[in-house]
């Protein structure tokens, strides 16, 4: 899936955002998840993930200490 597949959906920032510009969007399109920096806006790449996929990623998270 390219970036184009993302081109006419709703982004929404991250509930963690800090207003420091430092956080992400995420976005669903069709069957994949797209995950994609928030300062760079449309010029920014997006990483896809399936929704399995993307839970996985947000479970092994939450799970990870904070540093």
């Amino acid at each position: 899936m390219s970036r184009s597949d993302f081109t006419s959906v709703c982004w929404t920032k991250s509930s963690y955002s800090q207003g420091n510009g430092e956080c992400i969007e995420l976005a669903r399109a069709t069957d994949k998840i797209g995950v994609r920096d928030s300062k760079l806006g449309d010029a920014s790449p997006v990483l896809t993930f399936t929704p399995v996929a993307i839970t996985a990623l947000f479970d092994a998270l939450r799970e990870t200490p904070t540093i």
